[in-house]
């Protein structure tokens, strides 16, 4: 089943987790389930929407042509989470905008522009594709640009930096498309970030060589060895046995709960059929009620269980993290 209507539903755990992350307080052998605190706020997600141009083959998010579960939102909907900032003291350093595609959402320049105003740095993760290469589009791209410099960032989804893996995940010829809207980029001095990903074969070293290989080529300025400028996930598999965190593991692994995304970021996502906003988690996790923090900032500053694979996998033994 595909469609908006798969997505509303609770995501279920694969059999390969069967009886794990059921209990937001204890584990599935009584341990304490590790939580984490919204302990250093840095970045304000928005999920534009989950329509998207084209359809990947392991989005985590189901973003397609007819994905809807998340609708777009619009700059006026930011502007009062922006205002919410302002009263919550949250002292935030970047908004980030993400989707599906967030150049489909028409309101996509405004959004940035209100950010942008503010004094934030803005992120934009884009496959780069059509809907960003729109006439209007560019237009208010390069005057986001002139206005606010290197305080915009777009961050390009290039799944690998060989063409045949990347359109195996993105479908026949979306290197190429998206190298042409990179290209253009690129002469518009528009500063660029890309987001890839480490496929079970290949070392980080491997596929770091590999990107700075194809920005040598191009002439792209993004540095390949920075983690912030070339963003590389690791592979979300859920039909893979996960442990699940109890709070022990922080000494045992010899990490911080502060080093999980959700002790710095939240997203502000907009449900089909809902009359408003809602703050969620993570960017990981839009669909999960568990997940689901309240309406407003205010409510969305409670503690994080990680009750669910992707905190395991991605965040805390991936070590991962969507802001730059």
């Amino acid at each position: 089943m595909r469609g908006s209507d798969k997505f509303m539903k609770d995501q279920t755990v694969t059999d390969a987790n069967a009886g794990r992350f059921r209990d937001p307080l204890k584990t599935a052998k009584g341990e304490d389930r590790a939580r984490v605190a919204l302990s250093n706020p840095q970045t304000l997600w928005f999920n534009t929407g989950t329509l998207c141009n084209i359809e990947c083959a392991n989005c985590y998010i189901e973003s397609s042509p007819t994905n809807d579960a998340l609708v777009y939102l619009t700059e006026a909907e930011v502007v009062s989470y922006l205002d919410q900032l302002d009263a919550r003291n949250w002292n935030v350093r970047e908004i980030g905008f993400t989707g599906g595609e967030p150049f489909m959402n028409p309101e996509m320049i405004a959004m940035a522009r209100a950010a942008l105003a503010r004094g934030y740095e803005v992120l934009i993760l884009t496959n780069a594709m059509r809907p960003m290469m729109r006439k209007r589009v560019r237009a208010g791209l390069q005057d986001l640009q002139a206005e606010f410099g290197d305080k915009l960032t777009l961050r390009i989804s290039v799944d690998h930096w060989s063409p045949e893996i990347h359109d195996a995940e993105r479908g026949k010829d979306a290197f190429e498309r998206t190298l042409e809207g990179m290209r253009w980029l690129r002469d518009a001095g528009i500063r660029m970030a890309v987001a890839g990903r480490i496929v079970w074969a290949e070392s980080e070293a491997a596929a770091r060589a590999g990107y700075a290989e194809l920005f040598a080529r191009e002439g792209f300025d993004t540095d390949a060895q920075d983690p912030g400028m070339t963003v590389l996930f690791p592979e979300m598999d859920m039909s893979v046995e996960v442990p699940e965190i109890t709070t022990a593991c922080w000494g045992i692994l010899g990490k911080s709960p502060q080093d999980v995304m959700c002790a710095s970021s939240r997203m502000v996502v907009k449900r089909k059929r809902a009359d408003s906003p809602t703050v969620v988690a993570c960017t990981l996790l839009p669909y999960e009620p568990e997940f689901d923090m309240g309406a407003t900032l205010k409510e969305a500053e409670r503690d994080v269980a990680l009750n669910h694979p992707h905190c395991a996998k991605f965040c805390v033994l991936g070590g991962a993290s969507c802001s730059a």
